[in-house]
């Protein structure tokens, strides 16, 4: 940490310092990752070094793993692993974009004319047109200028220690800032999954008052319309060990009570770390088979309107899952 300080001016040190501290509370102790992320976020960052600015720009998407695309400014490219490392640790899955570039004041960006170039230039154009009568240049600054060379960049420039502990704080900060914008929506996602679950259980309940109704109605049913066959004996006892049977089949009280447990469990699990994403989506699935087998057991039509709204509930959970970290 000294040598850290020592190699900063005061004030980039303290920044350098406040970004470290930062990005250890937010990725190594999880001080804010106590419920789900969304993949999809945006982070941007700029420090100025040495009459530079570093510009660190991060987007993401939903993917099923880590998906990395990288744009970095020449001088930064032999610390690409590196890069690829801070991200990984900090965004775990999602398409991302990491742009890296530098701005410089207008005098240091411009190339350096080399002068000596020119002039052998000039020299022999003057040379040629006297000895083969071809005309000269009406525009000699423009004709010299598009000459090779006379503008290209000699100086290899060095990564320092130093700049590249600017350009991780920017790429720090960068991380940081998508990863709030990640927890922002994440929180619009949990609300959004918990009015859905909610609507779900209510809609469960609802299928109480008919569930008891249908079961006798079945009965009733089934026993009218063998009195209504002529001259047919039948042994009770028989016949209520088939009604039995038959309305075992039709039974839903265990699809219910395994609904119910998968909504509270999706609850559950949105309440822990980040990184359940996966782990929701198969708690979804498990939800649709058990909506599925409640609606293939009913024959009443409120209740196959219900088990339709709680379909419709279900599905727009499974679409907003997959963009859960």
């Amino acid at each position: 940490m000294h040598d850290i300080i020592r190699a900063y001016p005061p004030n980039k040190a303290q920044i350098y310092v406040f970004s470290l501290i930062k990005y250890v509370l937010l990725h190594k102790f999880n001080a804010f990752e106590d419920m789900i992320q969304s993949m999809t976020g945006y982070g941007k960052s700029i420090v100025t070094f040495n009459q530079k600015k570093i510009n660190v720009e991060i987007k993401s998407l939903n993917s099923k793993t880590l998906d990395l695309s990288t744009r970095i400014a020449p001088l930064y490219r032999e610390k690409e692993m590196e890069i690829r490392q801070l991200v990984s640790n900090s965004l775990v899955r999602g398409k991302v974009d990491l742009s890296i570039w530098v701005e410089r004041e207008v005098e240091l960006s411009a190339a350096p004319i080399n002068v000596t170039l020119i002039e052998n230039y000039y020299r022999q154009i003057r040379d040629i047109s006297a000895r083969t009568g071809i005309p000269e240049p009406q525009d000699w600054y423009a004709a010299l200028l598009r000459m090779p060379d006379v503008t290209t960049q000699t100086d290899v420039e060095v990564l320092s220690e130093e700049e590249w502990h600017a350009a991780e704080t920017a790429i720090n900060e960068a991380l940081n800032s998508i990863v709030d914008f990640r927890q922002q929506e994440g929180k619009a996602l949990y609300n959004k999954f918990t009015e859905k679950l909610n609507n779900i259980a209510s809609l469960l309940q609802s299928i109480e008052p008919y569930e008891k109704s249908r079961i006798e109605k079945i009965r009733t049913r089934i026993i009218e319309g063998l009195k209504e066959i002529p001259d047919v004996e039948y042994d009770r006892n028989r016949l209520e060990q088939e009604l039995i049977y038959y309305i075992e089949k039709l039974d839903i009280s265990e699809e219910k009570q395994r609904l119910s447990n998968h909504l509270r469990y999706f609850q559950e699990t949105m309440n822990e770390a980040a990184g359940q994403g996966k782990k929701l989506g198969f708690i979804a699935q498990e939800m649709g088979r058990e909506i599925n087998t409640t609606g293939s057991k009913s024959n009443q039509a409120e209740m196959q309107n219900i088990v339709v709204r709680m379909k419709d509930e279900l599905e727009q959970i499974k679409e907003q899952v997959l963009n859960v970290l």
